[in-house]
């Protein structure tokens, strides 16, 4: 059996927060073997944000016992007026199932700081955990009136918002996240899904296809440039969407061939040769 090196878990749990990497149960495991060895009284005042990463951890697997160890001792250094300090309370109450007091304190501390970034992202969380969908619209519209380069935020507002049908306004995500990050497809292709659910057929068709461009040969992708370019074969301003459908009926064979039963592709392929407006059919031969 190996020895445990405690030099390099302190390396590798340093690691982990600079990273934001949440590997709760591997922080856990090499904490509390720091803690059971009592070499926390070597580390300085590096041991409150151990502490703090450890709390977390293991809140995130259900170790309460190490979690209230670790609050105990960052309540030595942080009186309950550290808003920091409290948000890890906050967060204890959410993993014990006390929502309604987790609410409170997340409350308390955005009344103090209306810019915290860490609790107004535990309140979004906790909103989302009760379905509370119009209170999380309001929260992660205001919290992204501050913090607008978040993706993840922007993201989870996209969602509830697609979950309630207001595709206009899920469409204004997407549009947000694609500047953010203008070369992520999978952005690209929600947008693009969403202006086919609006009817905006040429709009789509041309993020159906930047998404191809990105990503070479993807299945729903190139579904969406077959659909779209299917409902403007016969429209006089986009000229080569009969080009576009038989690429992607080409394509759509050609994935179905490779990676599927026989079965499967005959089925594709009985679907490709109905008789599309404008057109008399695909041929497959």
């Amino acid at each position: 059996m190996s020895r445990f090196d405690q030099a390099e878990a302190i390396e590798e749990l340093q690691r982990y927060r600079l990273t934001n990497e949440r590997s709760s149960e591997r922080i856990c495991q090499l904490g509390a073997k720091l803690i059971n060895e009592k070499y926390t009284s070597k580390l300085g005042d590096q041991v409150w944000p151990f502490y703090e990463q450890m709390t977390i951890a293991a809140l995130d697997v259900g170790d309460f016992e190490l979690a209230d160890y670790c609050i105990e001792k960052l309540k030595i250094r942080f009186t309950e007026k550290s808003l920091r300090f409290r948000r890890l309370l906050g967060m204890r109450c959410e993993a014990k199932g006390s929502l309604a007091e987790a609410q409170q304190i997340y409350d308390s501390i955005l009344q103090e700081d209306d810019t915290n970034m860490l609790a107004a992202k535990r309140q979004i969380a906790l909103l989302k955990a009760k379905q509370d969908d119009a209170n999380m619209i309001e929260a992660l519209t205001k919290y992204l009136d501050t913090y607008y380069d978040d993706h993840e935020a922007w993201l989870e507002l996209c969602d509830v918002y697609l979950s309630k049908y207001m595709y206009e306004q899920a469409s204004y995500c997407c549009e947000e996240m694609m500047l953010l990050q203008p070369s992520n497809h999978i952005t690209i292709l929600k947008y693009a899904d969403i202006l086919y659910t609006l009817n905006q057929m040429k709009l789509a068709m041309k993020h159906y296809c930047k998404v191809l461009e990105l990503c070479k040969d993807n299945v729903r992708a190139l579904y969406g440039l077959h659909l779209c370019a299917s409902k403007l074969l016969n429209c006089e301003e986009v000229s080569h969407a009969s080009d576009l459908h038989a690429l992607a009926t080409e394509r759509l064979l050609k994935v179905y061939k490779e990676n599927v039963p026989e079965t499967v592709r005959k089925s594709l392929m009985d679907y490709l040769q109905q008789p599309t407006e404008g057109t008399t059919g695909v041929s497959t031969s």
